[in-house]
């Protein structure tokens, strides 16, 4: 069984800087790629990142320059480092495991999901 946990959400400011992590078990961690999406309350879950095994990456337009995702295969962990954050950053952020960093892969694998608000 593969389990995926999210952590790190809070309430921040603008402008603010979180870090969230993914920590994994089960199938070995570097196998997979990993993704980051979001929900915010009345949307559909939309694509923030994913991050391929041998760490190659992609940035919805949204975040570029002000997320950046990275893992570390040894700990079975993958992080999502926020900065810059805006009201409209304010969602859950759900972590998944795939087998592709493809963000519209059918991702195999995902976490419970961790709150992120964001207050101007």
């Amino acid at each position: 069984q593969v389990q995926v946990v999210e952590s790190g959400g809070g309430l921040v400011q603008a402008g603010d800087s979180l870090r969230l992590s993914c920590t994994t078990s089960g199938r070995p961690f570097g196998t997979y790629a990993v993704g980051w999406f979001r929900q915010a309350p009345g949307k559909e879950r939309e694509f923030v990142t994913c991050i391929s095994w041998v760490g190659i990456t992609t940035y919805a337009t949204s975040v570029k320059g002000r997320f950046t995702i990275s893992r570390d295969n040894a700990k079975n962990t993958a992080y999502l480092q926020m900065n810059s954050l805006k009201p409209e950053d304010t969602a859950v952020y759900y972590c998944a495991l795939g087998q592709r960093p493809d963000p519209n892969e059918p991702w195999l694998h995902w976490g419970q999901g961790t709150q992120v608000t964001v207050s101007s």
